[in-house]
């Protein structure tokens, strides 16, 4: 629907004035340029009436560069701000938030000395009329003399020569406005100032490498390192001497990180970046042990080095760690943060201590071959595999029984299973040497796993006739046979990505199958379901572990569906 006032609505209606206007500014300004402010303000109050300048110079029976005047004029004011001139933008401002005094105008005439002199002193190109206004806004808004302002723009000049851009010297003279320096005596008194520090200024650019004259920034910087850091001069030389390739903005930040470090004589410093020096070497090592190469080191060191090197660990102890994690395939520094968790958890920080556990490892994995090969079982070791003896020892077992145990589970269906049956069957009966063992024992065992395979299957048809009733009910949901659709049918996209390795189509599938299981699981809210309730499983109530009918099996013997 489109609503709008018709032609004799608008004609009728008013455009409001505020009162501030009439009483403060009506009386300074030209009838002229009131008549371009109304009219300005008539087409804010009415934006279906939007003209160009060319049409409201028509209008108005003004030129266009009148127009544009005018509003330079209300723009000093601070009602209204010239956003673009082509096309032409004016933004009007609240009279009541524009000015909270009576207006002023700054008249030219004023500064008539002033525009000469910058003139003298900026010879090689002609000021132009904004860059003057500028200049007494500045001078208006922190009461800088004239005089004091051409010392500020001679000594701006001195130091950058004459392109020197207009901008910094505003931003110089602010910065003295703001501090009160204001008057001509102030000014002398600080470039004087400025003048004995540039020396100090000349020794640092000089240790950094870097090869041009002090300017206004460096003695800004120079005043926050000895007064606010509480750094002495030769010790930001000394800080300077030791960066590579820097410059001001970065001597700041390293300043800073001393400052934070509380490292300030000349042997504070040295002792931080040699330390600092050493973790860069470091972090490089352990890449290189670990066989992978990382661009942005600082990162790394961030995330990984200094963490540990605060866990206690030794630059000796990582590096056996990284070369560790190599060997074991787990070349990447998540795994080694993991291996490194783990050390730390169980008190392993120094070089000989890790060793110690590495070489114990090392023994166990053997005797695990050893145990698999009498099983019957033909493969490297694994955490599992690491996991089942700590707890046979547990159970005081000797190696000798748990070899035993492994011999009598050789051509059993789930041979590991079958030795934790039975290790856990003599646990039970109190049998801890070869001599107690009975057949009886292992004959009854024989049994429970025969009941254990019947009690799976049973189990197993279970599962699958609830999964499929699950199903059902999911089906019957508005809009879920659609979306569970789509996100099956994304399976073969994201194969075809990954295989194609075209990373950019890969990432947007898997945004899109993330919002489509989103989609699935909210739908299947409403039946209180999830989408594992859709495929087979159990849950094994001994270990707490969870899987699907047909791809998993736990080793215990205690299961619930």
């Amino acid at each position: 629907m489109t609503c709008s006032y018709s032609k004799e609505f608008s004609a009728s209606a008013f455009t409001g004035v505020e009162n501030a206007f009439v009483t403060e500014y009506l009386p300074i300004a030209s009838g002229d340029a009131v008549k371009v402010y109304l009219y300005g303000l008539f087409l804010c109050q009415n934006p279906n009436k939007d003209q160009s300048l060319e049409e409201i110079a028509s209008t108005l029976n003004f030129s266009q560069e009148k127009i544009l005047s005018f509003f330079a004029f209300w723009e000093e004011f601070g009602l209204v701000s010239v956003v673009s001139k082509d096309p032409l933008a004016v933004h009007y401002f609240p009279i009541r938030s524009s000015c909270s005094t009576k207006p002023r105008k700054i008249k030219a005439e004023k500064y008539s000395e002033f525009t000469k002199g910058i003139q003298a002193l900026i010879s090689e190109r002609m000021i132009s009329t904004g860059e003057y206004t500028e200049y007494f806004s500045v001078m208006e808004t922190y009461s800088i003399k004239p005089e004091a302002m051409l010392m500020i723009v001679k000594y701006c000049i001195d130091l950058k020569g004459q392109s020197i851009s207009y901008r910094y010297i505003l931003k110089v003279a602010k910065d003295f406005g703001t501090r009160g320096i204001t008057t001509i005596e102030k000014v002398e008194k600080e470039l004087s100032s400025y003048l004995a520090k540039t020396s100090e200024i000349g020794k640092i650019l000089s240790a950094l490498g870097v090869k041009r004259l002090p300017d206004y920034d460096d003695s800004v910087l120079l005043k926050k390192w000895t007064q606010e850091l509480d750094f002495e001069p030769d010790s930001i030389i000394f800080a300077a001497g030791k960066l590579k390739k820097g410059n001001m903005a970065k001597l700041d930040t390293f300043l800073n990180e001393l400052y934070s470090m509380k490292c300030f004589s000349p042997s504070e410093i040295t002792e931080f970046v040699d330390k600092k020096q050493a973790v860069y070497d470091l972090t490089i090592k352990i890449n290189k042990a670990l066989s992978i190469y990382v661009e942005v080191l600082d990162t790394v060191i961030d995330t990984y080095t200094n963490k540990w090197l605060s866990y206690g660990f030794d630059a000796q102890a990582l590096l056996l760690i990284a070369n560790h994690c190599f060997k074991q395939g787990k070349n990447t520094l998540q795994d080694m943060d993991e291996l490194v968790g783990e050390l730390r958890g169980r008190g392993f920080v120094t070089v000989s201590g890790v060793g110690d556990y590495f070489e114990s490892q090392k023994q166990a994995d053997e005797f695990i071959k050893k145990f698999l090969l009498t099983a019957g079982i033909n493969r490297r070791p694994n955490a599992w595999d690491r996991e089942n003896l700590n707890v046979w020892k547990t159970w005081n077992f000797t190696e000798e029984m748990i070899l035993q145990a492994g011999k009598l589970s050789a051509g059993k269906s789930s041979p590991i299973a079958y030795a934790n049956g039975i290790l856990s069957k003599w646990k039970s009966d109190g049998v801890f040497n070869i001599d107690a063992i009975s057949e009886v024992a292992v004959t009854s065992l024989d049994n429970s796993q025969e009941t254990y395979n019947q009690e799976y299957e049973r189990r197993r048809t279970l599962a699958h006739s609830r999964a499929q009733k699950n199903m059902e009910t999911a089906m019957a949901i508005e809009g879920f046979s659609g979306v569970y659709g789509k996100l099956n049918s994304m399976e073969k996209d994201l194969a075809f990505a990954e295989l194609s390795n075209n990373q950019q189509a890969l990432i947007q599938l898997e945004e899109k199958q993330k919002n489509y299981l989103a989609q699935v699981e909210n739908l299947l809210k409403s039946a209180n379901l999830t989408i594992s309730d859709l495929s087979p499983q159990f849950a094994c109530k001994k270990c707490n572990d969870t899987g699907y009918v047909g791809t998993h099996r736990c080793d215990c013997f205690n299961k619930k569906i």
